[in-house]
């Protein structure tokens, strides 16, 4: 996979919309037969240079964190697992679903680096959107990794944005086939983080969670929205429910959005029940950075997450990113 690079740490962006590519996020990937493979970044940017979105876009270079960001969201004890695991390169970092390999930590580091990086561009108003295609780890614990995910940059990222650019609200955005409940219940009883979750009913899916009622804990009642989806569920479905997101943005009004468009909620998938198509991908992101634009900072960062149907991701990341062109 050869990416053109356009773009330094110091030099001034070409398009107002960037794009995380490059060799190095391949790292983050298992190894056959395990559906988060290495191909799924090829996939992707094979699709997006045909369409010559690629043209429109500013490419930038993957950048890894260090511990002490992690920590941000993470525990000692975790990370510490996570490194020794990864030395080794045997056994699993949860009950089965995310196996180690050899760097691993470094590798989990590229994709929480390059969140963070594309954050602080963000805020710095460098740009006004930005996507990575391998990011959006939601599933990952505080203290736990889980559903493929060693570390969670999301977390991670929340925290960074409050802490370096006083980002007060933040909202976050998931229409993975998945929960993501590493996000969820890490910001349960955080008023300030602003989460909106269409899934696939947890009656029938990993994580099991998400729920209806789930609707934050404490004072942060009513700053979580769930919305469940029974298997199925295409796109007339999503374009009933949607218009619930939006309505809990505009009321809620974020600072800064991030949106885990992960595209295993396409019709196809290997283990997933839902039957979007690449339109609802689209519609989504157009509607977030119109909200975006309309809330008077224009901030979004969208993380790729999950999609295990080559095809499918290829096509739906391809039309989020012509939608945050377009917009």
């Amino acid at each position: 996979m050869n990416h053109p690079t356009r773009v330094s740490a110091t030099c001034a962006p070409l398009y107002s919309v960037g794009l995380y590519v490059g060799e190095a996020l391949k790292r983050y990937a298992f190894g056959d037969p395990h559906p988060f493979g290495p191909d799924r970044l090829d996939a992707f940017w094979n699709c997006l240079s045909a369409s010559g979105l690629d043209q429109r876009l500013t490419l930038l270079k993957p950048v890894s964190a260090d511990l002490g960001e992690v920590e941000r969201f993470h525990t000692i004890e975790h990370i510490e697992r996570v490194r020794t695991l990864s030395r080794n390169g045997k056994g699993c970092l949860d009950a089965g679903d995310t196996p180690a390999f050899r760097g691993i930590l470094e590798a989990g580091l590229l994709v929480v680096g390059s969140t963070l990086d594309a954050c602080r561009r963000i805020a710095r108003c460098e740009f006004r959107r930005i996507f990575i295609p391998i990011a959006g780890l939601h599933h990952a614990r505080r203290g736990a990794a889980a559903g493929f995910c060693a570390f969670n940059d999301i977390g991670v990222a929340i925290e960074a944005l409050r802490a370096e650019h006083s980002v007060s609200r933040i909202g976050y955005v998931d229409i993975d086939a998945h929960h993501g409940d590493g996000v969820y219940y890490g910001f349960e009883d955080d008023p300030d983080v602003l989460v909106a979750d269409l899934h696939e009913d947890g009656r029938f899916l990993y994580p099991g969670s998400g729920l209806a009622h789930e609707v934050g804990r404490g004072r942060a009642r009513g700053s979580k929205l769930n919305i469940e989806m029974p298997p199925g569920a295409g796109d007339a479905e999503f374009m009933t429910e949607w218009p619930r997101v939006e309505a809990f943005l505009r009321n809620t009004r974020p600072e800064f959005l991030i949106f885990q468009c992960g595209a295993d909620s396409i019709a196809g998938d290997p283990i997933t029940h839902l039957r979007y198509t690449p339109a609802a991908h689209r519609h989504a992101a157009a509607s977030l950075c119109r909200i975006a634009d309309e809330l008077g900072h224009g901030k979004l960062l969208a993380l790729g997450g999950g999609g295990y149907n080559r095809t499918n991701l290829a096509l739906a990341w391809t039309e989020v990113v012509r939608a945050m062109v377009e917009s």
